[in-house]
């Protein structure tokens, strides 16, 4: 009867010689039996290889669920791969597991991944953004669990927020470049998706150099994912119709690198001819010769802190609704 793997409550109350009812209040915590039986019920699971089946759990009422859903733009992107590792991190240290989820930047494929998940009756839900469809939001209001948006701040939020400013990360760059005596940029972005984060920071930016005296003088937006192809070849179309730029922002690091790439190969020097700024503080660009000007993310304490909000919430705890992340502008070398 002592076999590894599967075993359930009746055999474990088999081999013990109790009922399958008093094997069950053992492993749940449970009262009513001696220190003995709780030790002999304990150590036959062991050796038996019990795992406890959680949705049964959940569904009888047994215990509270354990499952925590996040779902986030791109399972391919390395600023959300280290979000992701925060937030797995600190759950499993609070006893929680995780079900992760992607959207690719459309809030109708959030929704209908949040009625998937709902269904299987989370303890909460962590969405990265703030745009969400009119059904989401009605879903999660009746839904009536705690809900964290991470990564685009929102100070209205439909529970908790955790994270930072877009806009604000793009004026922050156009105001040193402006500081630094750049007086004609060009921005190269990528948008296969309605990637609103992409576009804030843009915006953010574009309003910085206006409100410097010299507007942005052109723009390249790729209908493509925002990697290190679409930066080169983003800078490439862009310089052709723009030559005299004297520096570029970039959607992200990745696309910096890529932009730098094509200078290279161009003997376009960086930054005396042009400078070239990303955005992330992606791992990517901690391997270049010269440091890239960049925006720096605290990914992973936006994991982090998300849990940690989520399982306040879930213990009645006080907790704030809104928490500001603080991103960090590093001058480099190629700005």
């Amino acid at each position: 009867m002592e076999r590894k793997g599967k075993a359930n409550l009746e055999d474990i109350a088999k081999v013990t010689g109790v009922s399958k009812m008093t094997v069950s209040r053992v492993l749940r915590g449970g009262q009513g039996f001696s220190d003995e039986t709780r030790d002999r019920v304990i150590a036959a699971a062991d050796r038996m290889g019990y795992v406890p089946n959680r949705l049964a759990a959940a569904f009888n009422s047994v215990q509270a669920s354990t499952l925590v859903g996040i779902c986030v733009p791109r399972l391919t992107s390395g600023l959300f791969g280290h979000v992701l590792d925060g937030v797995d991190r600190a759950l499993t240290r609070l006893g929680y597991q995780v079900m992760i989820g992607c959207n690719n930047h459309q809030p109708l494929e959030e929704e209908a991944w949040l009625r998937q998940v709902v269904s299987w009756r989370p303890a909460g839900v962590i969405l990265s953004g703030r745009s969400h469809t009119p059904g989401a939001v009605e879903l999660l209001h009746n839904a009536g669990m705690p809900v964290v948006e991470i990564w685009d701040l929102t100070t209205s939020p439909i529970d908790m927020s955790v994270g930072f400013s877009h806009y604000d990360c793009g004026v922050e760059v156009g105001q040193f470049l402006v500081r630094k005596g750049r007086r004609r940029a060009g921005y190269v972005g990528a948008s296969s998706r309605a990637d609103v984060m992409g576009q804030a920071r843009m915006e953010g930016f574009s309003a910085a150099l206006v409100l410097a005296g010299y507007p942005l003088v052109d723009r390249e937006v790729l209908l493509d994912s925002p990697g290190f192809y679409a930066g080169y070849y983003g800078l490439e179309t862009l310089l052709a119709r723009r030559p005299d730029l004297d520096v570029v922002y970039f959607h992200n690091d990745e696309m910096a690198i890529g932009g730098l790439a094509y200078c290279q190969q161009r003997g376009i020097r960086v930054p005396e001819d042009l400078g070239i700024v990303g955005w992330g503080g992606m791992e990517a660009a901690s391997v270049l010769p010269r440091r890239l000007t960049t925006t720096v993310v605290p990914t992973t304490l936006i994991g982090k802190q998300a849990a940690e909000a989520l399982v306040a919430r879930l213990k009645g705890e006080p907790v704030q609704d809104v928490t500001v992340i603080a991103t960090r502008l590093v001058p480099g070398e190629t700005g």
